[in-house]
C-alpha cells in the first residue's frame, strides 16, 4: 500500500504540490492523471522515495520514504518517465545489474530473467548493447528492471510511452496479472483509454491538489458525464494542458 498524506513540495516560487493526499491500496489498480504541470511525476517521485517532500509524508507499506529509504525502495519496483537504462550494457545485463542490487544471485536470478524476458517479448534484442534500442524496447527494459525483485508495490510513470500496439495491450495485461496477484499497482498516464480500462479507482490532480477521485463509474457519475474524458476535463474545470 501506498500513502501520501498532506504532501508539500516547492521549486523556487513554483508549488508543484499542495497538501496532497491520496491512498493506492494492495489488490487495486490505481491511476493518477492530471494536465500538464499538475504535480504528477512529483508526487510519484515523492512516494518513490526520490525526492525529498517540504512537508507531509509519503509512506509504504506503512514505511516512511524518508526515515526508512532502503525499506521501502525495496517494496517498490519503479518505473520512472522517459528511463534510462545503461547503453554499454546489453538488457539482459541491465536486468541483472538491478536483480544484484536487489540481492538477487545466481539459477533464481538468471531463471526471474528469463521469465521476464518471455513475459515482455525481449527475446529477439535482450542479448543485444542497448544503444540502438528503439524506445519501446528501452521501456520494456526499464519495466523488466522494476519487476526483477518482485515487488509488492509498482510504481509506473507512463508505461506505455514508446509502445506499439500489441506491447501496450500485453503490458496492460501485465498490470492486470499484478493486480490480480495483490500487489498495489499506482501509475501516471494520459491515456484515457488506457485509465478507463485498467484502473479500479482514480486521483485526478490539478495544480498539486486532488480535484477527484474514485471508480470510472463514480467519476462520470460526480460529474455528469458519461465519457472519461469529458468528466476529466469536468473535474479540472478546463481543458488546458489535457494531452
Amino acid at each position: 500500500m501506498i500513502n501520501a498524506r498532506n504532501l508539500h513540495k516547492t521549486f523556487g516560487k513554483v508549488v508543484a504540490l499542495d497538501d496532497l493526499s491520496f491512498e493506492a491500496q494492495d489488490g487495486r489498480i490505481t491511476g493518477l492523471l492530471g494536465p500538464n504541470g499538475a504535480g504528477k511525476s512529483t508526487a510519484l517521485r515523492i512516494l518513490s522515495g526520490v525526492l525529498r517532500p517540504d512537508a507531509g509524508q509519503a509512506q509504504v507499506d506503512g514505511c516512511d520514504t524518508q526515515q526508512q529509504p532502503m525499506t521501502t525502495r525495496a517494496a517498490c519496483g519503479i518505473l520512472p518517465h522517459n528511463a534510462g537504462i545503461y547503453e554499454r550494457l546489453s538488457g539482459r545485463e541491465n536486468i541483472r545489474y538491478y536483480g544484484r542490487l536487489n540481492g538477487l544471485r545466481g539459477e533464481g536470478l538468471k531463471a526471474r530473467i528469463g521469465e521476464l524476458v518471455s513475459l515482455l517479448d525481449m527475446d529477439e534484442f535482450v542479448d543485444r548493447r542497448a544503444k540502438g534500442y528503439s524506445q519501446g524496447q528501452r521501456t520494456k527494459v526499464a519495466l523488466a528492471r522494476a519487476l526483477v525483485h518482485r515487488p509488492k508495490n509498482v510504481v509506473l510513470d507512463e508505461p506505455s510511452n514508446g509502445l506499439d500496439v500489441m506491447a501496450t495491450r500485453g503490458l496492460r495485461q501485465l498490470i492486470k496479472t499484478l493486480r490480480d496477484q495483490g500487489h498495489c499497482v499506482l501509475f501516471s498516464s494520459h491515456v484515457m483509454q488506457e485509465v478507463g480500462a485498467l484502473c479500479d479507482h482514480i486521483v485526478i490532480m490539478d495544480k498539486g491538489r486532488v480535484v477527484a477521485g474514485g471508480s470510472p463509474q463514480t467519476l462520470r457519475e460526480q460529474t455528469g458525464q458519461e465519457d472519461l474524458e469529458n468528466a476529466f476535463v469536468a473535474a479540472i474545470g478546463s481543458d488546458e494542458g489535457l494531452v
